[in-house]
């Protein structure tokens, strides 16, 4: 990720805006100190079918608990307290 100054910033915005576009990300700072990120947009997830087959997948497994050399602890478990 590449670190501008906020002053280069502006002076460059519609470059860095480009630059955004094609992937990258964009760290300003003022006076060497990080204030802000420029990322680029991500589409919603929940229209990727692979993603949505691996959040139920990852929920399955999460439903049947892990095993822990005989001990089985699942979710609910986990989180009670």
């Amino acid at each position: 990720m590449r670190t501008v100054s906020l002053m280069t910033a502006k002076q460059e915005f519609f470059k860095l805006i480009r630059e955004v576009e094609d992937g990258h990300g964009i760290v300003i700072t003022r006076r060497g100190r990080p204030i802000a990120k420029i990322l680029p947009h991500r589409a919603d997830r929940t229209d990727d079918p692979e993603w949505v087959a691996a959040y139920e997948r990852m929920m399955a497994r999460l439903q049947e608990g892990a095993s822990l050399g005989g001990l089985t602890i699942d979710r609910d478990e986990l989180y009670d307290h």
